[in-house]
């Protein structure tokens, strides 16, 4: 599975940015997919996952009512979509897939994208 992450960018405090995360190779409608982002100097956390279908979502408390995961299977894409961004929220962001349930720990996912960078200005 080969997954392209794209969205990013420039944004002040309070707005919003949707990012996007393009599969392809292998049957994408059945795996897991999560959203993970790493600041610098800090270690990669957990932001959000979706399952298979969709039916089932997961967020990191600091990102909780603020972020959505969502995904369409008939494009082989996941996205979040991120309001209320705030400065803390800065970090590269990756898509990382799995077969099986979706999960918080980046040790569980198999593939992952190359980052797309989100700075939030104060």
């Amino acid at each position: 599975v080969q997954l392209q992450a794209s969205g990013g960018g420039l944004v002040q405090a309070g707005g919003s940015l949707r990012l996007s995360c393009a599969a392809s190779g292998r049957t994408f409608g059945r795996y897991a997919m999560g959203w993970f982002r790493q600041a610098p100097g800090k270690e990669r956390e957990f932001v959000a996952a979706i399952s298979w279908s969709g039916g089932s979502t997961y967020y990191a408390g600091s990102v909780k009512g603020r972020f959505t995961i969502s995904r369409d299977n008939a494009k082989n894409t996941v996205y979040v979509q991120m309001n209320s961004l705030k400065p803390e929220d800065t970090a590269v962001y990756y898509c990382a897939t799995r077969q099986g349930v979706y999960s918080g720990s980046y040790n569980d996912y198999d593939y992952w994208g190359q980052g797309t960078l989100v700075t939030v200005s104060s």
